[in-house]
């Protein structure tokens, strides 16, 4: 099975990928190619959320590629969110630990929920 990427880029603070498929050594170098058209959209401190909800497979080549993924959007004070993974990339995830769980959100409204939260905190007083 193929990998497809979807991106969608509305404003330099925030975009959103989706990948459908497998993200394994066959199409790890798809995936890379394509963010690197869609990280210079995000200005420096922006958000990445990639949408897993139809990624069916994970490899340890996939999970190379999201912790490189992650580390360049830090690099730029920024921040990469994965949003809806399947249940047995999320046991991928919680079995090697390579994504913090507070970067995994089961649903958009709890993505946003999380980004409210952390913009009222940046506007607070003291924040």
């Amino acid at each position: 099975m193929t990998l497809i990427v979807r991106s969608e880029s509305p404003n330099p603070d925030r975009s959103t990928v989706w990948l459908e498929g497998r993200l394994d050594a066959a199409t790890y170098a798809a995936f890379d190619e394509a963010l690197r058209d869609v990280i210079p959209l995000l200005d420096n401190g922006g958000t990445l959320v990639v949408d897993l909800s139809g990624l069916e497979y994970i490899s340890s080549a996939g999970l190379r590629s999201l912790a490189q993924l992650r580390k360049q959007l830090h690099d730029r004070d920024g921040r990469t969110l994965l949003l809806n993974p399947q249940p047995q990339v999320k046991k991928v995830f919680d079995i090697v630990k390579a994504v913090p769980v507070a970067e995994v959100f089961a649903s958009v409204g709890e993505l946003d929920q999380y980004l409210d939260h952390m913009q009222r905190q940046m506007t607070a007083p003291g924040g």
